[in-house]
């Protein structure tokens, strides 16, 4: 069954020059006396470093600004954890992996909700530090190790905020870059007064 196009183009058509002989899409042998063959112009294929390439194919979710928190939450509670049962509590594993949890709580959030991933990271790092604080002696006393501990590793809280943070401008730039380029082609969309 057949369907017809409804809609009309969106924006005025420009009139198009006629080609001429030298052109890439002229035909070929326009100027002689057999039957005209068109050429393609074609640009030669830009082919990606091998990182980039295997950087496409990682999972990319697209997190709400909670969805983001409470990621992060989890990944930072879960490793936390397993700090603990494997290492000890040791902060600078925790800290390690705290890093790239950052940066995917920040790569990972929609581009609507981007400054909440330098907020929430923080937050994450704190849920995270409870099991490895080693808190005794009922709630006073966890609250108080949780503390400390967030005192004593504020280098790696730091570390991962500005990782999250430095991400989430570069995707700033990008998004309003995009969106400069889209409203200064002609017949994009208008811009609002």
């Amino acid at each position: 069954m057949e369907q017809h196009r409804t809609s009309h183009p969106r924006g005025r058509q420009r009139p198009q020059p006629p080609l001429s002989p030298q052109s890439p899409l002229a035909p070929q042998g326009a100027l002689a006396d057999g039957p005209a063959v068109y050429r393609v112009a074609t640009r030669p294929a830009r082919t990606a470093p091998p990182v980039v390439l295997a950087l496409r194919r990682l999972p990319n979710p697209r997190l709400t600004g909670i969805g983001g928190g409470l990621f992060g939450a989890a990944a930072m509670f879960v490793l936390g954890c397993l700090d603990e049962l494997l290492f000890g509590g040791a902060a600078v594993v925790y800290g390690l992996l705290f890093l790239p949890v950052s940066a995917l709580t920040a790569l990972w959030v929609r581009e609507a909700d981007l400054v909440t991933a330098p907020i929430s990271v923080p937050i994450a790092f704190a849920v995270g530090v409870v099991p490895i604080s080693g808190g005794t002696g009922g709630i006073g006393g966890q609250t108080m190790a949780v503390i400390t501990s967030l005192a004593v590793h504020a280098g790696w809280l730091y570390g991962g905020t500005l990782v999250a943070g430095l991400i989430t401008c570069v995707r700033k730039v990008r998004v309003m870059s995009r969106r400069r380029r889209r409203n200064s082609r002609p017949g994009g969309p208008p811009r609002s007064r």
